[in-house]
């Protein structure tokens, strides 16, 4: 069996018909849902970019593997899924965000790259006048870099044709690599979109209309006294606006929302192109399909952009599983990215490392067995984490604030605790009951031998996974 693993940046679960929004115009998707195992709580292992796909390409902890914030290089040491498989043909297309950018490594043979700007963090040894495989097609096309250091910047090439736009890129280098590929060769290959991560806008703005666009159930409830200080932070930061939007009118928001799922949909396009290639090249049967994405977005929800916060918007994302043979459904069981790595090793049949910190889904997805682990675990850790809006600032109150070590916990039934490890400022809130979390219940005498079993469970993960911040609560 093969496997084709794409995946997204900053995709919120609800913007797909298969998780509630009936507006959305993605068919590719709404296909790839209607044959897939479908979880509807599915949770990243940390709301920002580097430290998740690590996660998600390795089965590790962002804090047993390193990369903790952002811009940090994956240790070579550390493998990801084509490292713990043999026999596969592997390819890696788009964007990476786990050092060395544009450089083959990690077991990929074949390497796609679309993202110039992270060379000032390449190791050294690496070669920062190399450009990747985009922008070269780029200027294969006529077009000269617009920026002074000689690249492309991301606004320029979202403001270029569809078919130009990094989706298509993409597409079109999965279909041409498909077609080179010996018929019948095992691969595995991996696409990761960077859309709809912002910028936020591209081609199809306008698809959407901004007077329609409902705005978020919790978007008249900002964070509050009763937030963690870090999210009451961004708030205020975001009112002045982001980029060409007035975020101090509800106008803005609404044309913000439209073009990040014009965005949503630009990807689906590309989709419905890779799905194509793949039935193209007859692997369409024997192929394990894997969506997702590396975190969510606020956009709009307690009126907050981006992600780096522990609300459900930032947390949860998509995640629709494919596997031949295996009817599809539905699946309300909490699950983590922590568990991706070994599930996909199990459905292909190569044996998981015992450094591997994730459960197999694969009982679940065939046969609805219960999960050893029910209960799902998110981190935050420091600075360098897609917090530029607030790392500007040297002051004390926003340095504490980002700085602060959050550890979460979600039960299968609903209730969540995010644990304020320095400033103790903890929250509780009660899923089942208030989905939007708009009450903080920490510090209620009714919640108290609540907070202390959540407690309980951070401590039991800390130990089994090393965590010295979960360990010490």
């Amino acid at each position: 069996m093969n496997l084709l693993f794409v995946f997204t940046d900053e995709q919120r679960a609800d913007t797909m018909r298969a998780y509630g929004c009936a507006a959305m115009e993605t068919p590719h998707l709404d296909a790839l849902a209607a044959e897939s195992v479908v979880f509807d709580r599915c949770y990243c292992t940390q709301s920002v970019c580097t430290p998740s796909r690590a996660s998600i390409l390795t089965g590790r902890w962002p804090h047993t593997c390193g990369c903790t914030r952002n811009n940090v290089p994956l240790p070579a040491d550390v493998p990801c899924v084509p490292e713990m498989t043999a026999g596969y043909r592997t390819a890696y297309f788009g964007k990476w965000h786990l050092g060395d950018e544009i450089f083959a490594q990690h077991g990929f043979e074949h390497w796609v790259s679309i993202e110039d700007m992270y060379r000032k963090h390449y190791r050294e040894g690496r070669d920062r006048a190399a450009r990747s495989t985009y922008h070269h097609w780029l200027v294969d096309k006529g077009y000269a870099p617009n920026a002074k250091d000689g690249v492309f910047s991301r606004s320029f090439a979202a403001r270029l044709p569809e078919g130009h736009c990094k989706p298509a890129y993409l597409a079109y280098g999965f279909a041409q690599w498909m077609k080179a590929l010996p018929q019948g060769e095992p691969f595995i290959a991996y696409i990761n979109f960077l859309e709809p991560h912002m910028p936020f806008y591209g081609p199809r703005d306008g698809q959407y209309d901004p007077a329609a666009i409902d705005l978020p159930p919790n978007f008249d409830h900002p964070p509050d006294e009763s937030n963690h200080p870090k999210a009451r932070l961004l708030y205020e930061k975001y009112q002045g606006g982001y980029d060409m939007y007035d975020l101090s009118a509800e106008r803005g928001w609404r044309e913000l929302i439209a073009n990040y799922r014009g965005l949503v949909s630009q990807v689906d396009a590309a989709l419905g192109d890779v799905l194509e290639a793949l039935r193209n090249a007859g692997a369409g049967d024997d192929t394990l399909i894997v969506f997702t994405s590396d975190h969510g977005d606020m956009m709009g929800s307690h009126r907050l952009l981006a992600k780096t916060v522990q609300f459900e918007e930032a947390v949860r994302v998509p995640l629709l599983i494919r596997s031949p043979g295996v009817a599809p459904r539905h699946e309300s069981q909490p699950v983590s990215q922590i568990d991706l790595a070994p599930t996909l090793l199990d459905l292909l049949g190569a044996p998981a490392p015992s450094e591997l910190q994730g459960q197999s889904l694969r009982g679940l997805i065939e046969r609805r067995e219960p999960l050893e682990y029910r209960d799902v675990f998110i981190e935050w850790t420091g600075p360098d984490c897609g917090l530029s809006a607030l790392e500007r600032d040297t002051s004390d109150e926003v340095a504490s604030a980002v700085n602060d070590p959050i550890r979460t916990v979600i039960t299968a039934d609903g209730w969540k605790l995010n644990h304020s490890a320095t400033l103790g400022r903890h929250e509780l809130f009660n899923l089942a009951g208030d989905p939007y979390e708009l009450m903080n219940l920490f510090g209620r005498p009714e919640t108290k031998s609540r907070v202390e079993d959540l407690k309980y469970r951070l401590r039991a993960w800390g130990v089994r996974t090393n965590d010295p911040v979960a360990a010490g609560i």
